[in-house]
């Protein structure tokens, strides 16, 4: 079972403190309050994301940041009375009636109101009343209120709440529209007179009232209507030509001036993003003097690939990307660009010649497929355990460890020393097919590091852990830094890989609450001015991924991007593919700053808890220097004997 309490106080720690939420009684009252018993049944485990849930009737529990801000903001003290806005699941309400002295809430759903009342009699809280209505009407007869919090937003703040404040006393209010609205402190100063500050980006549920909506509508008459989000994005939008026209790799002439320019992906399975990096790769290449491609891969299995591109072996590789995930790196799109990268060599000296590298040095699929395979033999209970949390290590994931860390049994916790010897001979088989293929020193001085750290590897990733992240990413980079100090003191290095990995991790919900770093952050912290982050992103389409941790692969519907998202954002603004560079247009790139939703799928793909599994907070502006958009997307087309097609040399590496 989960242990809650160690929930909450993770929560207070890394989503709240860390966040610059202090007062210690909204603190201590979020401790307190059971948030498990406010959320639907079956999704307990969730209750301590950091994110906001679903609860019904189109509503949702805040994540918990909001709330605890929201309170504090308020400044409730003991004895005070306070009203609440928007009940909901109760929650809110909840942690409220843990420091005032009495809490009046409002909730115009029935359903909702019931449940929430049904909690706080199990709970013991009797200094909550709830009432069914309109919200923005207010309470008058119970107050005027010390604060009032509203937990929806609308056009304008209801002028009965602002009379039913006490002197003194605070509204907090998220104010603006559907698209984007900002969370407002309202203090009363007199008996005509309100002081206003805005607390930042926020997204709430509609403040839903009749005669609010008809005074909205009657006021924004006569009122030119403000550009959407979504417009100003249209307006500075660059649309991309054919992945063929010479057109769409210059458009990326700006950033050839960095010593290091990282491409992303949204997804491992998503053509469109091969295909573009790809040519973006080629004109760096060509006109821009780069010399290393470096790429989301194992070590051992992209230095086959490098020796057929750079003419160093002729003899087919039998053994490069044959662990799930497949289809990852043996697809059509990789062929053709290795199949490229060959033939631009052939015409270089041999110290001229662009390299292609595999970054991941520790073989993480290979050691997750070394352990399933020795747990299915010996231990099928603590194989299953192992797969469900395989499948779910992702940095996007809200806390993977919530997933299946109390089914750890004593025969998982007993393998571990089999298993992590059978991941070192497997790496050591690798390393030695290199040494028999001729690698270099580089080769030879790069799987040394490889080794001596690779038993605290698989450790580490043996629990799968969020240790494990940092020191994956940690070691990519010092990967990346290797193949610059080889290439010499002039080298340019394009990076291939997932957003999560390229994308700044400090202004991500990774960074912020989870301490987690990324190359992106690295490079950018290493390399200041001489590094551009680009990602990736689409609304819809197809995407080639697995449900499960080596599963086979399927090719799935992408459900349309979420209200609220970075995506439906650049979806509504109609444009179907473009660039967008957040320097060019300072008023966009300060509108974008705001945190929101941004979707990450990575080789599996979850569609029926794609919130939870799918989506993050960043601030995309942020994140990259500039994205690259697809409305709609086609999946990768994997290579094996059907898919080796006319045109495809025997020699070809991943040729079977």
């Amino acid at each position: 079972m989960v242990d809650f309490s160690r929930a909450r106080d993770r929560m207070i720690a890394s989503q709240l403190s860390r966040r610059g939420i202090n007062d210690p009684d909204v603190l201590d009252a979020m401790r307190n309050v059971p948030r498990e018993a406010f959320v639907d049944p079956g999704f307990e485990e969730f209750a301590y994301e950091d994110s906001a849930l679903a609860i019904g009737h189109g509503q949702t529990i805040s994540q918990p940041y909001i709330v605890a801000l929201m309170i504090e903001r308020a400044g409730p003290e003991p004895g005070d009375i306070v009203l609440e806005i928007g009940t909901g699941s109760g929650y809110a309400a909840a942690v409220l009636s843990r420091i005032a002295g009495h809490v009046c809430t409002i909730e115009r759903h029935p359903g909702l109101a019931k449940a929430a009342r049904n909690r706080f009699a199990d709970l013991g809280y009797d200094n909550i009343d709830v009432r069914i209505g309109d919200g923005t009407a207010g309470w008058p007869e119970a107050g005027p209120f010390d604060a009032i919090l509203v937990a929806a937003g609308g056009p304008n703040v209801p002028h009965a709440l602002k009379e039913q404040l006490d002197l003194g006393g605070r509204l907090i209010i998220p104010v603006g529209s559907a698209e984007e609205q900002r969370l407002m402190q309202i203090t009363r100063v007199n008996a005509t007179t309100f002081e206003e500050q805005d607390l930042g980006g926020v997204r709430f549920v509609p403040l839903v009232s009749e005669q609010g909506r008809a005074a909205d509508q009657q006021g924004a008459k006569g009122r030119p209507p403000a550009m959407s989000l979504s417009e100003l994005i249209a307006a500075a939008a660059e649309p991309l030509p054919d992945f063929d026209d010479p057109a769409f790799g210059r458009l990326f002439d700006r950033f050839a001036d960095r010593r290091l320019v990282l491409l992303g992906e949204a997804s491992h399975g998503t053509s469109e993003f091969y295909r573009a990096r790809a040519a973006i790769t080629r004109r760096l290449i060509e006109a821009h003097g780069f010399t290393i491609v470096a790429v989301e891969a194992d070590w051992p299995d992209a230095a086959a690939v490098d020796r057929y591109v750079r003419q160093r072996q002729a003899a087919r590789p039998r053994t490069a990307f044959e662990r799930f995930p497949t289809w990852m790196w043996r697809n059509r799109e990789v062929v053709e660009f290795v199949e490229w990268l060959r033939a631009y060599n052939q015409q270089k000296a041999e110290a001229d010649r662009a390299g292609f590298h595999g970054l991941d040095i520790y073989n993480m699929r290979g050691s997750i497929a070394a352990v399933l395979d020795y747990l299915d033999r010996t231990d099928p209970e603590a194989a299953a355990v192992a797969r469900e949390r395989y499948g779910r290590l992702t940095p996007w994931q809200n806390e993977p460890s919530t997933y299946g860390r109390a089914a750890l049994s004593k025969g998982f916790r007993d393998c571990e020393q089999a298993v992590v010897s059978q991941c070192q001979e497997l790496l050591e088989q690798q390393l030695r097919a290199g040494l028999a293929a001729g690698d270099e020193l580089m080769d030879a001085a790069q799987n040394a590091r490889l080794v001596a750290s690779a038993e605290r590897y698989y450790r580490i990733m043996y629990y799968a852990g969020p240790e494990s992240w940092n020191m994956r990413d940690t070691h990519m980079f010092g990967t990346l830094e290797h193949l610059l100090t080889a290439r010499g003191p002039s080298a340019k290095a394009v990076v291939w890989a997932h957003n999560s990995h390229i994308g700044d991790a400090r202004h991500t919900d990774m960074g912020m609450a989870r301490d987690e770093v990324n190359i992106g952050q690295l490079c950018r912290e290493r390399f200041p001015g001489e590094t551009a982050l680009i990602g990736f992103g689409t609304h819809g389409g197809k995407v080639a991924a697995a449900s499960d941790w080596g599963g086979d692969m399927e090719v799935k519907p992408i459900r349309a991007s979420l209200e609220g998202s970075y995506e439906r954002l650049c979806h509504d603004s109609q444009v179907r593919h473009f660039l967008l560079e957040f320097s060019r247009d300072p008023a966009l790139r300060r509108r974008l700053l705001e945190p929101k939703l941004e979707r990450f799928i990575g080789v599996i793909y979850r569609p029926e808890t794609e919130r939870l599994s799918h989506y993050a907070y960043a601030s995309l502006p942020r994140q990259f220097d500039a994205f690259v958009w697809f409305d709609e997307t086609t999946p990768v087309t994997p290579l094996g004997a059907d898919h080796v097609g006319e045109g495809i040399p025997e020699t070809f590496p991943f040729g079977l």
